[in-house]
């Protein structure tokens, strides 16, 4: 055998079976693209210069793993819908006089070209749209746009290292195939063990059974820590119940229709029905995984859509005001002496007057936080651990002075010996009395003040808001509580919260002084145990908008990834199926099947089972929805309205992106069956 022959056969079977090879040579390069763009943007460098780190640096490091996984398990996938077709050529040189030799010398041909050009291709276009990839980052983290162009080495030789492995692991697998079976194995491998299977009804009715479990999971779901607990193992039963009900109840949805005589005695119907009633154990596997590729897109995109447009919302919910300053006295935690809190309020007066900076919606107040377990109307001391029983009774209470509240509220209000005015957030009902060790209030429903400023409060837990009389007494009895029972020493603090008119470069500019004030009184009170905290909204407004358009990057660009998986099996599987289904169209058209026929034929096909995967697809979706609504509570976004439109607008693309592909790739299939040439 000519040394020249092996290469040249197997270029000629690769430019034969184009309609095969060259979607798969597509796909190696869109993924070594992508995984290159994302190696290149998780490295600190790149990041730095955009002006950006930490969580986000975090995310799409999680991102390449991510991908990386996923290149492996999907590529050895679609490989096997090419090896699938070309086991029947191999067959044929088998029987022509090729040995197993020449034959895996020839396959090897075929991945080494497919692998070099591939990875050569697929690194020239990560490298050319890198720089796109980095700007459209920047612009979604508020980061600083560079336009120097750099090429990263170190992403160079991941891509070629990753996809290299890839190339080797896919070759020796099929190899082993090649090698193992028969040549009239070979030549019937595209109908090898194919005969109409049974409907697994223990199987399917499993599937129904796993799924109601994980859809049971999400609905009845109380809390985010709940959530976060069980979304994977959520998912995980979701995917094994879209499995087995799309290959049991696929099959089963195919008997059914065999037995309706009025439906399946039709020209429409008849190719379409028999034929999938055939393939339906591996169609619906199939199925299932297109619907669980839509389901992955669709959650992404919904929820990191939301975190990206609502991040204003969070960034408001857990800073309220512009400014936030807080001070506590000493290490003990205790006492905010009021002649201290003269000191630094003359001394933020003053910075803020010779700054010319007016502060408004001021909010000046001390208050006593206090956590623990609300069982009934007893707020017990048990602060130590949080899990998934006790989150839902895990209470914050925040106990202000009278005189604060009056002076703030501007209004006149009573409150008796034993008696608080109360108000809450995220509560579903307030509580009419509440005891906290040996002290009792009975509880009297009132107006929050509308300056006075949470700030920073962990989403999701409850908060509820008592404005007392004899706040010194109060509040040293429940320490004098918490530390017999749990050794922790609560907080009494000082806080002084406003808003300005600054633009963001004037308000970081006055934050850094702000600190500054409080070291100044701190020294001018000489008070070594004194603690303060400053916080600022636009300080804060830099990792947000980091974190969440970071969530946002990365959920679209798993999202193409996941598409573009959906797509190419979508394509093979009607191109694979138009290839067995070929014969019989042909013997249907000899004995009087038009070509409108045939179409019609294909659009019974399309209507009767293509639909199904993105119809559960949004199924599991909506059941998904109560999860991620306390999922997104974790990241301070309390805006369900923006949930359900996002939600509802990812679905509509979705749907409509869904119905172009399969229009496109059903005129493949219907260019192959009605015997167009190729």
């Amino acid at each position: 055998m000519k040394k020249a022959f092996v290469p040249k056969l197997a270029f000629e079977g690769i430019r034969k079976n184009r309609r095969m090879y060259l979607p798969y040579l597509l796909t190696w390069i869109l993924m070594a693209a992508m995984f290159y763009i994302i190696c290149y943007l998780a490295q600190p460098s790149v990041l730095e210069a955009i002006g950006r780190g930490g969580s986000t640096q975090v995310l799409l490091q999680f991102g390449t793993y991510v991908v990386a996984l996923f290149a492996v398990i999907f590529l050895f996938y679609t490989n096997s819908f090419l090896l699938r077709r070309r086991k029947k050529e191999f067959g044929l040189y088998n029987i022509l006089g090729m040995d197993k030799r020449g034959i895996s010398r020839v396959y090897l041909w075929e991945t080494q070209l497919i692998a070099v050009v591939s990875l050569i291709l697929g690194l020239l276009a990560g490298i050319a749209l890198s720089k796109l990839a980095e700007l459209a980052l920047s612009k979604l983290i508020s980061g600083i746009a560079t336009f120097t162009f750099t090429i990263s080495w170190r992403a160079v030789l991941y891509t070629a290292v990753l996809f290299a492995g890839i190339f080797v692991l896919i070759s020796a697998s099929g190899l082993v195939q090649v090698r193992r079976l028969s040549p009239m194995q070979l030549l019937r491998s595209e109908s090898y063990g194919e005969k109409a299977p049974k409907a697994n009804w223990v199987l399917g009715l499993l599937g129904v059974a796993v799924l109601v479990l994980a859809y049971y999971f999400s609905v009845t779901i109380k809390n985010p820590v709940s959530a976060l607990a069980l979304f994977f193992v959520a998912v995980l039963l979701v995917i094994a119940a879209t499995y087995l009900i799309f290959i049991a109840g696929s099959v089963l949805l195919c008997k059914i229709l065999q037995k309706r005589k009025r439906y399946y005695y039709k020209k429409e119907h008849f190719v379409s029905v028999s034929s999938m009633a055939y393939r339906m154990k591996r169609n619906g596997a199939g199925l299932a995984s297109i619907c669980i590729l839509l389901t992955m897109v669709l959650v992404m995109i919904a929820s990191t859509t939301c975190l990206y447009f609502g991040a204003e919302d969070s960034l408001r919910t857990q800073y309220p005001n512009d400014f936030i300053v807080e001070a506590i006295d000493n290490d003990t935690g205790v006492t905010v002496l009021p002649e201290n809190v003269e000191v630094y309020r003359a001394a933020l007066t003053k910075l803020l007057t010779d700054e010319g900076v007016e502060a408004k919606n001021n909010s000046d107040y001390y208050y006593f936080g206090v956590a623990g377990l609300l069982h009934g109307t007893t707020l017990q001391a048990e602060t130590s651990f949080v899990d998934t029983d006790t989150y839902d009774a895990l209470t914050n209470v925040y106990i202000l002075p009278v005189q604060d509240y009056e002076r703030m509220s501007n209004k006149q209000v009573t409150v008796a010996p034993g008696q608080a005015l109360v108000w809450g957030k995220q509560t579903q009902k307030l509580p009419k009395e509440l005891t906290i060790g040996p002290v009792h209030f009975d509880l009297i429903p009132t107006e929050e003040a509308a300056i006075i400023s949470s700030g920073s409060m962990i989403q999701g837990f409850a908060n509820l808001y008592l404005v007392v009389d004899d706040y010194d007494t109060v509040t040293q009895t429940i320490q004098a509580y918490y530390m017999e029972k749990t050794g922790e020493i609560l907080e009494q603090k000082w806080r002084f919260a406003f808003d300005t008119d600054l633009s963001s470069e004037e308000q970081l500019a006055l934050y850094d002084k702000l600190s500054q004030t409080f070291i100044d009184a701190l020294a001018q009170q000489n008070a070594d145990g004194f603690g303060y905290r400053c916080e600022a909204l636009e300080a804060q407004r830099e990792d947000f908008y980091g974190t969440y358009g970071g969530f946002f990057f990365l959920g679209i660009l798993l999202s193409m990834v996941f598409l573009i998986a959906a797509v190419l099996i979508i394509y093979y599987k009607q191109i694979s199926e138009g290839y067995e289904d070929q014969s019989r169209f042909d013997i249907m058209q000899r004995v009087g099947m038009t070509k409108k026929d045939i179409r019609k034929s294909i659009n019974s096909q399309m209507l009767t089972v293509f639909f199904l995967p993105i119809g559960m697809a949004v199924l599991h979706l909506v059941f998904a929805f109560p999860m991620l609504r306390k999922l997104l509570l974790l990241f301070g976004l309390l805006n369900t309205k923006l949930l359900i439109l996002t939600t509802g607008v990812s679905v509509l693309i979705c749907a409509v992106f869904y119905a172009i592909v399969y229009r496109i790739t059903s005129n493949a299939y219907y260019s192959i069956v009605s015997g167009a040439k190729e």
